[in-house]
């Protein structure tokens, strides 16, 4: 797939194989789980930052069943306080150190990778390591712009390889609680759902470029991005707020509040009119390439209404919550939050029904979502939770969402063109340029 290529034409492309994928059967990972379950699961850890420090920590309760074998990063000093942690606190074995994932991925041991890098790195890495024969459990979003979705969902079908989006909410325990109650229709049929981050964001001001710290391949580290100086806010943690290697809040927490709304809606499909707003709220000289307020409506074909919103000031969060949702049916609503609670309210004097926990972090799916990846991997069940089919969808409305605000503020999009209707300018922003030598593997 060249560097702009649109979904059109890379599933024009993919019918050329389409006999050899409807073939090809589910033979196991690297190497085959058939003959022992007791066999691990030997892992490439690809980005060592926060989240995978989250992910690896949660691993160690299942460290009879996992081998993390690689560590990979562009920052040594992050590989090394990883290191650090697995041999004190997983494994005795020292895992294989780089700077470079296509290491990783050419290790014909390594059966599956997780990938916790910035965003523009996560399609790069998750198709070539589809091609290579390995499972990818890919940080929310799984993609930076809309078409490398399309991309990811076709290396999974054409290598027949397990993806598992980081969006654990899907597993939570309460979250089953919560589906029940709305397939068994106790709010009726769910028409609106809303979802939002809210919560208190500090002012980061812009600061001279500088040199990149020791020990940082920071070519590499921009990879795909285009080349500029380094400065420490484009850099570790605050990276996301710069659409060169992020999606912003919308794209950073929103994705999961999405993704819960897109769950509560029942939605199969993206939506047909977007409209976007935002701006200055309070972080005035604010470093960032994102407003620090947004509300984004999505109207789906069959009239069904999405809303998401974010706000830089509500410590006090929204109905109690710093992420959730509402669902709003005809027979009642329910506030939802990937806090790990639920509560119904029903009838119009809004009588309380059942309800669950409240900011519980066990209830949160962490545990639940890795494991059912690592179950995968073994018995090759490629529909998982958050594959790479339903994350696309919910990661549609991050990138229609940043469009809209970005274009006209109001957009129409085509499902089967799969286009924006009159508006180049969006059209071009469903892809992106690539800076050699890290252009898109080819699906």
């Amino acid at each position: 797939m060249t560097r702009e290529t649109t979904r059109r034409q890379f599933l024009t492309d993919s019918s050329k194989v389409a006999s050899v994928t409807a073939a090809v059967t589910a033979l196991g990972g690297v190497h085959s789980f058939a003959a022992g379950a007791s066999e691990k699961v030997r892992l490439g850890i690809i980005g060592c930052g926060g989240i995978m420090t989250h992910h690896v920590k949660g691993l160690v309760e299942r460290k009879e069943e996992v081998e993390i074998t690689w560590l990979c990063d562009v920052d040594q000093a992050q590989i090394s306080r990883m290191a650090g942690f697995v041999s004190n606190s997983f494994q005795k074995s020292a895992p294989k150190r780089t700077q470079k994932f296509e290491e990783v991925l050419a290790d014909k041991n390594v059966d599956a990778v997780i990938i916790a890098t910035p965003h523009h790195w996560h399609a790069p890495i998750a198709l070539e390591a589809m091609a290579e024969g390995k499972d990818v459990y890919i940080e929310k979003p799984i993609s930076h712009v809309y078409n490398e979705g399309h991309a990811i969902i076709e290396a999974s079908k054409k290598h027949s390889r397990v993806v598992q989006q980081g969006s654990q909410m899907r597993n939570s325990a309460v979250t089953k609680k919560a589906e029940k109650l709305l397939k068994d229709g106790l709010i009726g049929e769910v028409k609106v759902a809303k979802a939002w981050t809210a919560e208190t964001r500090s002012v980061v001001k812009s600061v001279p470029d500088s040199v990149a710290p020791s020990g940082v391949d920071y070519d590499r580290w921009l990879g795909p991005a285009a080349k500029r100086p380094f400065n420490k806010h484009r850099f570790h943690s605050t990276w996301r707020m710069f659409t060169d290697y992020g999606n912003g809040e919308i794209g950073d927490d929103g994705i999961h509040d999405l993704d819960m709304a897109c769950w509560g809606l029942g939605v199969d499909t993206v939506p047909k009119e977007i409209t976007a707003r935002g701006g200055r709220m309070m972080l005035d000289g604010h470093a960032s390439d994102y407003p620090d307020n947004m509300v984004v409506s999505y109207e789906y074909p069959d009239g069904r209404l999405l809303v998401y919103e974010n706000y830089p000031f509500t410590a006090y969060g929204i109905h109690g919550f710093d992420n959730g949702n509402v669902f709003y049916g005809t027979d009642g609503y329910m506030i939802f939050s990937r806090r790990g609670a639920f509560s119904t309210f029903l009838g119009p004097k809004g009588k309380p029904g059942p309800t669950e926990g409240k900011d519980i972090r066990g209830q949160r799916g962490y545990a639940e979502h890795m494991a059912e990846f690592l179950n995968a991997v073994r018995t090759r069940d490629l529909k998982t939770k958050a594959r790479a089919e339903v994350a696309h969808k919910s990661c549609s409305l991050v990138h229609f969402g940043e469009i809209a605000f970005r274009t006209k503020g109001r957009l129409t999009f085509d499902a089967k063109t799969e286009q924006f209707v009159d508006c180049d300018e969006a059209n071009e922003l469903l892809s992106k340029k690539y800076r050699e030598p890290y252009v898109l593997p080819s699906v």
